[in-house]
């Protein structure tokens, strides 16, 4: 047998090559670094409810669950209600109990007092007034411990009729928290009908001003930017606005809620097949959905104003088109939608709770099966290792599932699995801490 007797192979690219590659791409790494931090891996709020500003009181979100059960003992039961949607008999066993204590302890997680179009054309003073009782109503709650972990108002927008008036709302507003104590850890303030990145800009101006003459600590005040215009899809010279207008927003740029009716209006779809599932809608959210990605910037769904009110047989239909739309959202990746009624609420939780419990099991295997390093009927990498624990991180933040479970499932302790999801968040220490 001839052995080889040539030498052994060595590399050409040395230290020098690779200073020359770090500084070519240094740009790109800061990029990388600064523009797609990744998600925080911090609570998602499953659905923003909105009324009329003239219309909160530190009671509404008890009253709103108290109205969401009665709707449905009105109809029969949650568990009769769990069927009408489609959840088979083990499934509805389940998510039942959990929905109905949500209900009890937690039926509103993020509120908006909206001074925009569920509010209308109102006189300066009445506004005025309304503002300033806002902000003691959710001072109120705040201190009452009965205000949601998220709350806020959504404002007129900046277009020229309306800007002053947005403006005034928004500062008076924020003056009144501030008079009587901190902000809320969750206060969340909502731009509407944005059309170009030089609103966005005009809001981070308008945030940075009210952060001077306040005292807060820069970047205190972050903001949702609401995509219904088509303008912020596709500009006039051919750009994406909606993904500029995050990386110009100086990380204030919380989230991008889709909103329905007004972009379908926009694009001239008759009102009778405005839906969040037209194909204009689809496509509008999937480019909200590749302008997000990476960047931390979260996002929501919209709305159907298909209410379950009327005859037996109304009620259910509008319930079971909710729960089947909030499922369609959450299979796509948007995992918080609006809620207009307090009847809505129980399929929302039946149908976000259902989606997390009938994925686990499947879930929970694949993930044991890759932390322990062993062979499966599917072969997982590290990207779909981390899609696997942060579908069941989402379950965990929302209440559908416990850590009990997931433990025992995945042999993951809560902080293990947070940091398998959100392997960025984890390992910076500016994030704020995944939970």
């Amino acid at each position: 047998m001839t052995v080889n007797s040539s030498p052994e192979p060595a590399p050409v690219l040395g230290a020098a090559h690779l200073q020359r590659l770090d500084a070519v791409l240094a740009d790109t790494d800061r990029l990388l670094a600064d523009a797609y931090p990744g998600d925080a891996g911090t609570r998602q709020p499953v659905h923003t409810v909105y009324i009329p500003a003239d219309r909160c009181v530190p009671a509404l979100p008890a009253a709103w669950g108290e109205q969401a059960l009665a709707a449905a003992t009105a109809q029969g039961s949650l568990t009769d209600l769990a069927g009408q949607v489609g959840l088979d008999a083990k499934l509805a066993a389940a998510v039942v109990p959990l929905v109905e204590a949500k209900l009890r302890a937690e039926p509103i997680e993020d509120l908006r007092l909206d001074f925009e179009d569920g509010y209308g054309v109102r006189s300066d003073a009445e506004e005025d007034g309304h503002a300033v009782q806002a902000a003691a109503a959710v001072a109120d709650a705040v201190a009452a411990g009965t205000a949601p972990p998220f709350v806020g108002i959504r404002f007129k927008s900046f277009e020229a009729a309306t800007r002053a008036r947005g403006v005034r709302t928004l500062d008076l507003f924020l003056a009144g928290l501030l008079a009587a104590g901190e902000l809320p850890d969750g206060l969340v303030l909502t731009l509407p009908k944005v059309s170009t990145v030089e609103q966005v800009e005009a809001m981070v101006y308008t945030c940075q001003r009210l952060e001077e003459a306040h005292g807060l600590e820069p970047g205190r005040l972050r903001f949702e930017v609401q995509v219904e215009t088509p303008q912020l899809i596709l500009a006039a010279n051919g750009t994406v606005p909606a993904a500029q207008l995050i990386h110009r927003g100086q990380g204030r740029v919380s989230a991008l809620h889709y909103g329905t009716y007004d972009y379908s209006d926009s694009v001239q779809i008759a009102a009778e097949y405005q839906s969040m599932e037209h194909p204009a809608a689809d496509y509008a959210k999937a480019v909200m959905q590749v302008a997000a990605a990476g960047t931390g910037v979260r996002l929501s769904d919209g709305s159907t104003n298909i209410l379950p009110l009327g005859t037996p047989e109304e009620i259910r239909s509008a319930w079971q088109l909710h729960a089947r739309l909030v499922r369609r959202s959450l299979a796509r990746g948007f995992y918080q939608g609006w809620d207009l009624h307090p009847a809505q609420l129980p399929t929302r939780f039946l149908a976000t709770y259902a989606f997390y419990r009938e994925g686990f099991d499947a879930a929970a295997r694949r993930l044991d099966t890759y932390v322990r390093k062993q062979e499966g009927t599917v072969l997982d990498e590290p990207a779909t290792a981390r899609a696997l624990a942060r579908f069941v991180h989402r379950g965990l933040l929302c209440g559908a599932l416990t850590e009990t479970e997931i433990e025992q499932g995945t042999g993951l302790a809560g902080v293990e699995l947070a940091a398998l999801a959100h392997p960025k968040a984890a390992a910076s220490p500016t994030k704020e801490k995944v939970r």
